[in-house]
């Protein structure tokens, strides 16, 4: 999952302490190479260079850092393999696959972010580390060091989170259209939960993931897959149409304007104060103008609190929060906030969830 924290004009910029990055790969010329980049910049240095992912796993079980760049193709325990235990043991770390792994295409580096990567870089041949590629290290891991991070509890209300486990206990009201939101694990949560929604389910479904720009029209063809119906990557004007997926794209929030056919979407990079673009706030506010109680939003795994405002101002007009939960979630970031701050109608797994929005729709 990635999301670009924008700089709101107003706040001052402030130093940072140094990040603490953990290199795990089996190549020592690359934890070299990677070492000497990293500490030669000023706003990072190396906590540990390590070659396998199960000492990457005991080193985390002792210290904290806040980024882990992590390869692949490594012997034993694989990168890919590796990457939910490494995401949980880094309480928080935000995990950089670097890896010559990641240029096979699209279909690796999505599974990796599905995984809980936050992000892709592809590692050059060992005698080519030189040119940009210090620099665009330097920028991905910024990128990350500046997102929001995962505290749970960080919406304005906190309350005892209202949990429901079972799906077939849940009554949805009648509703026109489905809100997603989703960050980390969101993309293996997604693929679950369209799963099963039947292809007969007509109603729009917008879907706000976290994700870099250049993943997002692959995803769109992954998501089509997924959910038998057609998906698109929203553009500005845009109607909504019944029966299909519309995925905000990588630089814009989507956000949903009345017309006189019905509803379009909008596209925004205004600031939004979680820091994400997209960010599934400006969705679920819109959802909550235009639709009322005749929407359905849901949050999946994700890091951060992106959506808990949003949910809170649907929940106002009536509609319905439906929240992952905890023992599913990469990160329960996102659901987790919601559901402390009260606003969730259930919190279940997103094979429940999908099932919940198939039965439902407009009476």
């Amino acid at each position: 999952m990635t999301s670009q924290p924008i700089p709101h004009p107003s706040e001052p910029a402030t130093a940072l302490a140094p990040g603490r990055v953990l290199i795990v790969d089996d190549s020592v010329v690359a934890r070299s190479v990677l070492s000497r980049m990293i500490e030669g910049t000023r706003r990072f240095r190396v906590a540990a260079a390590l070659s396998e992912a199960r000492a990457a796993l005991d080193y985390l079980a002792r210290e904290t850092v806040d980024i882990i760049l992590l390869d692949i193709a490594m012997p034993g325990i694989d990168g890919l393999t590796a990457l939910p235990d490494v995401v949980a043991a880094g309480k928080g770390a935000k995990v950089l696959i670097v890896s010559s792994s990641a240029d096979e295409g699209a279909a690796t580096t999505l599974q990796a972010l599905a995984l809980g990567a936050a992000d892709t870089l592809v590692k050059p041949g060992v005698g080519a580390f030189g040119g940009r590629f210090a620099e665009v290290l330097e920028e991905r891991l910024a990128k990350l060091f500046d997102m929001p991070g995962d505290p749970v509890a960080t919406c304005a209300t906190a309350a005892s989170p209202r949990v429901t486990s079972a799906g077939a206990a849940v009554q949805l009201d009648p509703f026109h259209i489905v809100a997603i939101g989703a960050s980390t694990g969101g993309i293996h949560a997604l693929s679950q939960l369209f799963r099963q929604i039947p292809a007969s389910f007509q109603l729009p479904i917008l879907v706000t993931q976290h994700l870099p720009p250049s993943f997002m029209s692959y995803f769109a063809t992954q998501l089509a897959v997924l959910g038998s119906r057609p998906c698109d990557v929203a553009t500005d004007r845009m109607r909504i149409r019944p029966g299909r997926i519309v995925i905000a794209p990588g630089e814009a929030h989507l956000k949903v304007v009345r017309t006189s056919e019905g509803a379009a979407i909008r596209l925004s990079t205004e600031w939004v104060r979680s820091g994400c673009m997209p960010s599934v706030d400006p969705m679920f506010d819109s959802i909550a103008e235009v639709f009322g109680a005749r929407a359905l939003g849901v949050v999946l795994s994700g890091m951060g609190r992106d959506g808990c405002d949003g949910a809170g101002r649907l929940v106002d007009a009536g509609a319905k929060v439906l929240v992952q939960d905890q023992a599913t979630s990469v990160v329960w970031g996102m659901p987790g906030a919601v559901a402390t701050a009260g606003r969730a109608s259930a919190v279940l797994p997103p094979e429940e969830i999908g099932r919940l929005i198939g039965r439902g729709g407009a009476r």
